[in-house]
């Protein structure tokens, strides 16, 4: 048999390891997990914490915690382009957060919502967002839509 005679399913499925099935099997006796400590005992997965390092210092408490992280303060806003916006209304149309979520641009109502402008915007809209980028209020008004910001 040559290398290029070998098929796609040869050598696709391995037999999973039976552990615990006997001094013969080569996983028998401690089935893998060795003698004594947290990890050879069941249920053990459950108590070791993905950071810990035995008895050694944990990285995270060896780094140095210095300035400010702004992670808790960020606002965070559900994107959406004026191309978006012109594809899925019609001439005329009220865009609203309802009617963005309706429409399968945006995935939660209560989220701010900010409209950026890539793409290209030919319909007069009316949208209201929490948030509208220079270049996407430039192109809403000048389709000859208005733009105005949700509190």
């Amino acid at each position: 048999m040559m290398i290029h005679e070998i098929t796609a399913k040869v050598g696709r499925y391995k037999k999973r390891k039976r552990i615990g099935r006997g001094v013969g099997s080569g996983h028998g006796k401690t089935a893998g997990r060795g003698h004594k400590g947290a990890r050879s005992r069941s249920g053990a997965s459950g108590s070791i914490h993905p950071a810990s390092a035995g008895g050694q210092m944990p990285l995270f408490r060896r780094l140095p915690k210095r300035g400010f992280n702004n992670v808790q303060f960020r606002k965070t806003y559900q994107i959406v382009n004026t191309g978006g916006l012109d594809s899925r209304f019609e001439d005329g149309a009220t865009v609203d957060p309802q009617a963005l979520a309706n429409a399968g641009l945006i995935a939660n109502v209560n989220k701010p919502v900010k409209i950026l402008g890539n793409g290209d915007l030919s319909k007069k809209i009316t949208v209201t967002a929490s948030a509208f980028s220079d270049s996407a209020a430039k192109k809403i008004s000048d389709a000859g839509g208005s733009t105005s910001i949700e509190s």
